[in-house]
């Protein structure tokens, strides 16, 4: 590590809970078995970074190619890393540090002065999930598989850079090796889908020896904004007025009505499985809840306590439990707040252990002064440790045996 001031100015070790790589158009496809490989289409992108899914003309894909060469010859070159310091929180998407060549990420994790980055894709969610739910579990499985070698190659370069490896809960029987295959390949996280899977329960018994396996490795599960298609019902933006822009400048992100919608899947998801008794059988494992906000939290469990006194009587499963929902969420459920909702306010309500901190680099969405933001609103909470915990504690107790690679932080 050189002189050179890093961004994080906390005074604490700072672990990042919500780090990306941008996927180069043939990420997904460079990684994945011959046998799937041409039913993956590749990625095409348009004005501010986003994304559709297209067919894949070659000419098409030689643009692509060319382009993104061009790119790196750029990052590469010595003016563009002369100013790395100065702008590493303001370069963004496939301009930032690191951001798709693996060889820089390190030098961005220096200039950054965190201790580690959980890392997932920005591209992939949705296609994972989509195709988990089309019905073909040889295609999804193959199409995850692909993910993971290419999350793992990635996170390859730096011990500091956790992978996060998706797990497909499609298919009960399958899913505990697909598991057990992640975790061989070096997961720092188990990655599924936020909401329900297709044709069962996320607490369905049959997924027990997932649960089971994590818990063993010591390694959390995690959701991520993206995995449960359409966040709300389009019908909502047919409104008889332009679309408005999104952070990128363009239209296919999320706006704020659709914003409203992303507490949704992981609050039922969550609920379902604490009132069901997967925590209760499984008290080491741990769930993040990543780049979902966290404002809604406190309410959320509000809603479950009263829940849980309304139907208790008359319901076994809630009889079964041990602690109650709030309890079930302090010891085992983490979540990651957007720079621009009151962390100190939250961690008020619902507790200290809640909350992890999370830069969301390299996307435009993650700001370029979150911990500024952060630090505003911790600054007046009167939970004692609050700060530690927010940094560093709580992703600590999340990650588990993820962070055993790293040299002991502080």
């Amino acid at each position: 590590m050189t002189e050179t001031m890093t961004y994080n100015a906390t005074g604490l070790v700072v672990h990042d809970a919500d780090a990306h790589v941008m996927e180069t158009p043939g990420w997904l496809r460079d990684h994945a078995d011959p046998g799937i490989r041409e039913r993956i289409e590749a990625l095409e992108y348009q004005s501010g970074n986003e994304l559709r899914q297209t067919g894949d003309p070659t000419e098409q894909r030689r643009d692509l190619d060319a382009a993104f060469d061009g790119l790196r010859r750029k990052h590469e070159s010595a003016a563009y890393i002369a100013l790395e310091a100065e702008e590493i929180m303001l370069r963004k998407n496939f301009a930032a540090t690191g951001s798709f060549i693996a060889e820089h990420r390190s030098r961005a994790l220096d200039l950054l002065g965190f201790a580690s980055q959980l890392v997932f894709n920005t591209f992939h969610n949705s296609r994972l999930h989509g195709w988990e739910h089309g019905g073909d579990i040889d295609f999804v499985i193959g199409a995850a598989r692909a993910h993971n070698r290419a999350m793992t190659e990635f996170c390859s370069v730096d011990p500091r850079l956790l992978s996060t490896l998706y797990v497909p809960l499609a298919d009960l029987d399958r899913a505990p090796a697909l598991a057990e295959e992640a975790i061989a390949m070096g997961a720092g996280a188990l990655l599924v889908a936020s909401g329900c899977p297709p044709g069962h329960s996320p607490s369905h018994i049959g997924l027990d020896p997932v649960w089971r396996i994590a818990s063993e490795a010591g390694l959390p599960i995690v959701f991520h904004v993206g995995g449960t298609g359409a966040l709300i019902d389009p019908n909502y933006f047919r409104n008889g007025l332009p679309v408005p822009p999104d952070f990128h400048g363009g239209a296919e992100n999320f706006r704020s009505v659709d914003y409203m919608g992303i507490p949704g899947p992981p609050a039922q998801t969550l609920a379902t499985m604490i009132f069901d008794g997967v925590f209760e059988r499984f008290p080491a494992l741990r769930v993040g809840v990543i780049e979902q906000g966290a404002i809604w939290v406190p309410s959320w469990l509000r809603q479950m306590e009263a829940a849980f006194d309304a139907f208790v009587r008359h319901e076994d499963r809630l009889q079964r439990l041990s602690m109650r929902p709030t309890e079930y969420v302090r010891r085992q459920i983490r979540f990651t707040p957007y720079p621009t909702e009151d962390v100190g306010w939250i961690i008020e309500q619902a507790g200290a252990e809640i909350c992890l901190f999370s830069s969301d680099y390299p996307h435009v969405e993650g700001g370029r002064r979150p911990i500024e933001r952060f630090e505003a609103s911790l600054a007046g909470t009167t939970v004692p440790g609050a700060r530690e915990a927010f940094y560093h504690d709580n992703f600590v107790d999340l990650m588990g045996h993820a962070l055993d690679g790293l040299a002991a932080d502080g």
